[in-house]
């Protein structure tokens, strides 16, 4: 049997800022700015995202003259997939949270 682990909440982080725009690729640097978090945690997640066929990573096609090419990473179809799971059971979670205390308050 496969033990799944929750992920991270930066690794969620991640693939909600990918999600944003969908079909937009996005520099991993500019993925680090936006979320206020450093490149040793933001790359090693890309690249396990990757790894995982959440995320879809390419090089640049055509840098800036004097600029190497950098990896662009936009989020896959089963990455989209997967947050919205994770946001639905997390829904569910909350709702009935909340319907136990509704529920014990008119007691």
């Amino acid at each position: 049997m496969t033990r799944t682990r929750r992920p991270s909440p930066q690794t969620v982080a991640v693939l909600d800022a990918l999600a944003v725009d969908p079909s937009n690729w996005a520099y991993g640097y500019d993925i680090c700015r936006s979320l206020g978090l450093k490149a040793g945690t933001v790359y090693p997640i890309l690249m396990r995202l990757a790894d995982r066929g959440q995320v879809e990573a390419t090089w640049e096609t055509d840098p800036p003259p004097g600029r190497p090419p950098r990896h662009l990473y936009r989020i896959s179809a089963e990455g989209a997939r997967i947050l919205r799971d994770m946001k639905t059971k997390e829904a569910t979670v909350l709702r009935q949270g909340n319907g136990a205390t509704t529920a014990e308050a008119s007691s």
